[in-house]
């Protein structure tokens, strides 16, 4: 028996096969706790292409800064109603859009506070392995002191930043590569 060689590994398309059930594109329930916030917007490639297989995880702490975890220790209370986790696809035009709530401020390290945010994982064809990327909100004060977003150069940081549009949604886009917009993505 011989074996032969298949298409490059990458982290999709073939994601779909086996992980579509824990698709979750409303991360609340009646009874969460917290600021409802829809975010919408398109995950774009190198060329200015949308790309309509790609997929987001979404990871968030609760409305009161504390994370669904057993790892997270902090001394906040935990929201029954609320797991702080979502899945979400691309439509054909590469395009999403996701409820959940804002989040309230997390522990740092060595005493630091970060900003609400959401940590995103991007999968995608073409990826080797998924992207880490941050969604942090426009306006929010605590982006002046939070340790990861002051690590990003200034003239960079809007790509991390979900901005009202005048839909009833806050805009913010992914951005692969290839452009001074390309979203800012984390080492890990």
């Amino acid at each position: 028996m011989t074996l032969n060689a298949t298409t490059s590994h990458t982290v999709g398309p073939y994601y779909h096969i086996g992980l579509t059930w824990l698709n979750r594109e409303n991360l609340t329930v009646e009874h969460t706790l917290g600021e409802r916030v829809a975010i919408a917007g398109q995950v774009i490639d190198g060329n200015g292409d949308f790309v309509n297989d790609a997929m987001l995880e979404v990871w968030q702490a609760n409305a009161a800064g504390k994370y669904d975890h057993p790892d997270d220790e902090q001394d906040k209370p935990l929201d029954p109603n609320f797991e702080g986790f979502g899945r979400v696809p691309v439509d054909a035009e590469g395009r999403f859009r996701f409820t959940t709530i804002k989040p309230g401020t997390v522990q740092g390290l060595k005493g630091s506070t970060q900003a609400p945010h959401l940590v995103v994982l991007v999968f995608a064809r073409g990826l080797v392995k998924h992207l880490l990327t941050r969604i942090y909100f426009d306006g929010e004060p605590a982006n002046a002191s939070d340790p990861l977003l002051a690590c990003v150069p200034e003239e960079r940081r809007t790509t991390l930043l979900a901005k009202a549009n005048g839909t009833g949604a806050l805009q913010w886009n992914v951005i692969l590569q290839g452009t001074d917009a390309e979203t800012v993505f984390f080492d890990y």
